[in-house]
């Protein structure tokens, strides 16, 4: 049988199945093993008349179809680590085989899937806690920053400071109040691979290690408060766009660290903001904060209440499947669970009996008929 009356084949049997609709489009999910009982992810998407085929667990290219016209891969090369021919070959009639299974009794097939389905392959998660208490070698936010920061820290959470705007805001400002900012964050912040030229200016800082597109920032008086208020509004004829004026610290998209002024929600003046929330820049992100809280002077960081569950372990550690990438792991997950850091079930190694009955797993989806 040609991959075109395969292709053809599935989606005639896929319309007897139930679907769910995302805006216009039909989606169908089918987790099913093949004949070696090695399991699979298929995604079928309905766009208009056009469905597309896709293996979410596999590096292999797509399919278009429409039925009984056409069915083409959605690349005209395959930088790809499989043959496309010889897996679609394979699985497209171990997925209709599947079909026919759950047709005949949904309820046991899907119970077979919540079984037997890998749970390397799976999304879920598991209080931090009792995987710091397990994989002891892992990075410890708690440990990098000691006993007495880390209570400091808790300590200013729990007392409310950040729900008062006279802690986070300041009436006035100018460039060079917020490269005073800057100073002191890179000498608390400062880590072993780091130099920091201590009697540099803020400025002078600023210009050294900072991502340096500061949008104009540079080149308005830095002693007028009136220019740097007109400079944050965009109003200032040296404003430009496109830059990170905020970033102090270089970085990735993930991974740098800012310093931020904007308006506050309500009332005048300015809010300074540290942000560095990735796991390998929080302990640098959180000694610049506490420097700056010990000068006395206005200060904020981003999600206060949630680094307080990190540094307290009440936060959770996702589990992805192995077939994704670690980077920006923890955005698969909705806030509500606390995932902040992901890791691959494998990594638990010869703690996943132990810490596998703590796992939530999210659900898997379920595939029924239609209603007769």
């Amino acid at each position: 049988m040609k991959l075109e009356d395969k292709v053809y084949a599935l989606i005639k049997a896929l319309k007897l199945f139930d679907y769910k609709i995302a805006c216009t489009d039909h989606l169908w999910e089918i987790i099913f093993p093949d004949k070696k009982n090695k399991w699979h992810y298929m995604h079928v998407v309905k766009y208009h008349d056009i469905y597309y085929l896709s293996l979410i667990d596999k590096d292999v290219c797509s399919i278009e179809s429409m039925l009984n016209q056409y069915a083409k891969y959605t690349a005209s090369t395959f930088p790809y680590n499989m043959d496309p021919d010889i897996l679609w070959n394979h699985l497209l009639p171990a997925a209709l085989r599947w079909l026919n299974i759950v047709s005949k009794n949904w309820i046991k097939a899907n119970k077979q899937v919540q079984e037997n389905y890998p749970l390397n392959y799976r999304y879920g998660f598991v209080p931090s806690i009792f995987v710091s208490a397990s994989l002891t070698d892992m990075y410890s936010i708690n440990t990098a920053l000691g006993k007495s920061k880390t209570k400091k820290f808790i300590q200013i959470v729990e007392s409310d400071y950040f729900h008062n705007e006279q802690n986070i805001t300041r009436k006035s400002m100018t460039a060079n109040d917020f490269f005073d900012y800057c100073k002191i964050a890179y000498i608390a912040g400062q880590r072993r691979d780091d130099h920091v030229d201590k009697p540099l200016s803020g400025r002078e800082m600023y210009q050294h290690y900072a991502d340096g597109r500061d949008e104009g920032l540079l080149q308005i008086d830095p002693n007028s408060p009136q220019e740097f208020s007109d400079w944050l509004d965009s109003k200032h004829p040296k404003r430009t766009m496109g830059g990170h004026p905020w970033e102090i610290k270089r970085g990735g998209n993930t991974t740098h660290i800012s310093l931020y002024v904007s308006r506050p929600t309500y009332g005048g003046g300015f809010k300074i903001t540290l942000a560095g929330t990735a796991l390998g820049r929080l302990k640098e992100t959180i000694c610049m904060f506490l420097a700056l809280y010990e000068a006395k002077i206005p200060i904020a960081i981003a999600d206060p209440d949630n680094i307080r569950k990190r540094l307290l372990g009440q936060d959770n550690i996702g589990l992805i499947p192995c077939y994704e990438s670690l980077h920006r792991g923890n955005q698969l997950f909705h806030e509500e669970y606390a995932v902040f850091d992901v890791l691959y079930f494998d990594d638990l190694g010869r703690y996943k009996t132990r810490i596998k009955p703590f796992i939530t797993w999210l659900p898997l989806p379920i595939l029924k008929p239609k209603p007769s």
